[in-house]
């Protein structure tokens, strides 16, 4: 029995060994709520799981055949006490629970720009957030930084306590961006976008990936987020220029082409616009960008057999702390 034991535990142990508690320990203000919250709510609904438990072993022994000092009570069938354990504790658990939903939903609202970078230190009034502009390719990640007018494949960094404010979009299907030592994964799709505030608080090298299933090529959308000090991170941008070529409209046609286990590739320069064309799917000169096409009003057929022309809407979704929303596209 006890080498039974033994080799359960030790295999537990040799399964467990593997596994990256990221989750449970985050760099990332934004994450380090979102942990705390899934930690308080796990520890409110074990105060009833728990009990329940115990209480089940504990009348198994309590009552069982052999225990003749037990009160036997055939006809035993209401007691006020013990419905008012059944009913007002896990009651209260829920509207604890529901309060707790909705004032975290509200809080780490993905599209909310931050108001603090750490416990007790709000985001100071002169720091301007990290603009990046994402693009999930099949099966490959595009970074661009409109500001520092560079471009990245499978690799992103950021300073270390600053605001960091993503826009996201995708070519042709669903993904999941997903830093966990960030903040939660938020997803991403054809022709709209959606956004994603955090901030990263400890230097380091974090896993990033995609969460969401689309294709054979998924298991390769990989990348590494690099946080960094504000030097090393100017350092970062100068190799990015350095090393990298001009990332043209032409350019990204053939990025842009199904490839999987991408390499790390450098842009030192992006073409004008090219991310809001990527978003609203007018890459090509002939093409009518969504944004004007939802613009248009609508233009009934007439007696000359002109064509109908209706209006492209995207309904705004709502927007949950661990899993992101769609925004109606903006441009």
């Amino acid at each position: 029995m006890k080498l039974l034991r033994g080799l359960t535990i030790a295999g537990a142990a040799a399964l467990l060994s593997g596994c990256d508690l990221v989750l449970m320990s985050p760099s990332g203000d934004v994450a380090v709520q979102q942990r705390n919250l899934i930690v308080g709510s796990a520890v409110l609904m074990l105060a009833v799981v728990v009990p329940v438990i115990l209480a089940t072993f504990w009348f198994a022994w309590r009552y069982r055949a052999a225990n003749e000092e037990a009160t036997y009570r055939p006809e035993w069938e209401h007691s006020t006490i013990l419905e008012l354990f059944i009913w007002a504790i896990p009651l209260a658990i829920i509207v604890i629970l529901g309060a707790l939903a909705y004032v975290y939903s509200h809080k780490l609202d993905p599209f909310n720009s931050l108001t603090r970078i750490a416990p007790g230190e709000p985001v100071p009034t002169d720091v301007q957030p990290l603009v990046v502009d994402v693009v999930a390719t099949e099966w490959k990640w595009l970074f661009i930084y409109p500001k520092q007018n560079i471009a990245v494949v499978n690799e992103l960094a950021a300073p270390v306590n600053r605001p960091i404010k993503f826009n996201l979009t995708s070519t042709t299907m669903m993904d999941s961006f997903f830093i966990p030592a960030l903040a939660g994964q938020i997803y991403t799709m054809p022709g709209m976008q959606t956004q994603l505030h955090a901030v990263i608080n400890k230097p380091g090298v974090y896993k990033g990936f995609s969460a969401n299933y689309s294709g054979h090529g998924f298991n390769g959308m990989k990348f590494k987020f690099h946080g960094l000090s504000d030097a090393d991170f100017d350092q970062w941008v100068a190799k990015v220029k350095a090393q990298g070529s001009d990332l043209s409209r032409a350019v990204y046609k053939e990025l842009a082409v199904p490839s999987t286990n991408a390499p790390i590739t450098y842009y030192s320069g992006v073409a004008p616009d090219l991310y809001h064309d990527i978003l609203n799917r007018c890459l090509e000169p002939h093409q009518t960008c969504m944004k004007d096409m939802m613009d248009r009003p609508n233009v009934k057929e007439g007696e000359g057999g002109e064509h109908q022309h209706m209006d492209m809407s995207m309904h705004t979704g709502g927007t949950m702390p661990m899993h992101g929303a769609v925004q109606q596209n903006q441009g």
